[in-house]
């Protein structure tokens, strides 16, 4: 699968460097344009039809998440390209596929690009597609801890449980919710042998009432209910692999 891409980053050398390990390593990539500043880079952005950008955080005119924010529905995936660690987290909440470091290693410039053709190639699988989950729906039950005592659930009618701190929202396909005093990770390792998908650090839904995904920044699903869930880039190859 070839990958449209270009390159953001304002250091002519460090460009070239990414540009020939990648004509190098990846021979599916196709590098369209480089662009050494916030406003070159959305001009080709809103030229081009691209898979991916690779991206450099500081930039003259603005810096990575600022020309994000500018490019506003983004259908392409996003590796960041930085010499600082300090901006990981903050490239996470921007949806970004993949992080590299500077000096680029070889190696992961190579699992970065096989991350990303990987995605899109499960998302241009399931194109025009009605999205059908390879499990069938599991039937199950899980208690949830109350202050006098616990409630039981069926876990087909679990929708998404989301995030609040040290608790858990749980919503059902009842329209009611259920608040725990749990965290999601524990709900999630509750439900694992359940096909629940955590899509996001905040949600972990239901795959079996997802009924439409998104392409977009990050993409996203919707749920039977009408629900639209981001989906974080770290965490879409994942969702994507519950689907034929």
């Amino acid at each position: 699968m070839t990958l449209k891409s270009i390159i953001v980053e304002d250091e002519k050398s460090s460009r070239d460097i990414l540009k020939n390990y990648l004509n190098k390593y990846c021979p599916n990539v196709t590098v369209l344009g480089e662009a050494a500043n916030v406003n070159e880079a959305l001009t080709l952005i809103r030229q081009l039809d691209l898979d991916l950008v690779f991206l450099d955080v500081e930039m003259p005119f603005g810096n990575a998440f600022d020309l994000l924010e500018k490019v506003g529905d983004i259908t392409f995936e996003t590796v960041f390209v930085t010499a600082y660690t300090h901006y990981a987290i903050e490239a996470l909440n921007a949806h970004a596929s993949y992080y590299l470091m500077k000096p680029i290693s070889i190696e992961e410039l190579i699992k970065a690009v096989d991350h990303v053709t990987e995605i899109k190639r499960k998302e241009d699988a399931l194109h025009g597609q009605v999205l059908a989950s390879k499990s069938n729906m599991v039937h199950g039950k899980i208690t949830l801890p109350q202050q006098d005592g616990f409630e039981v659930v069926n876990t087909n009618q679990i929708l998404y449980c989301k995030a609040d701190d040290n608790y858990t929202e749980i919503y059902l396909t009842n329209n009611t919710k259920k608040v725990v005093s749990k965290t999601l990770k524990h709900i999630e390792e509750t439900l694992k042998d359940y096909t629940f998908s955590r899509v996001h650090k905040s949600y972990l839904v239901n795959v079996n009432e997802i009924v439409k995904y998104v392409k977009g920044k990050g993409g996203s699903v919707i749920l039977s209910n009408g629900k639209e869930v981001l989906v974080s880039a770290s965490k879409k190859s994942e969702l994507l692999s519950h689907f034929k």
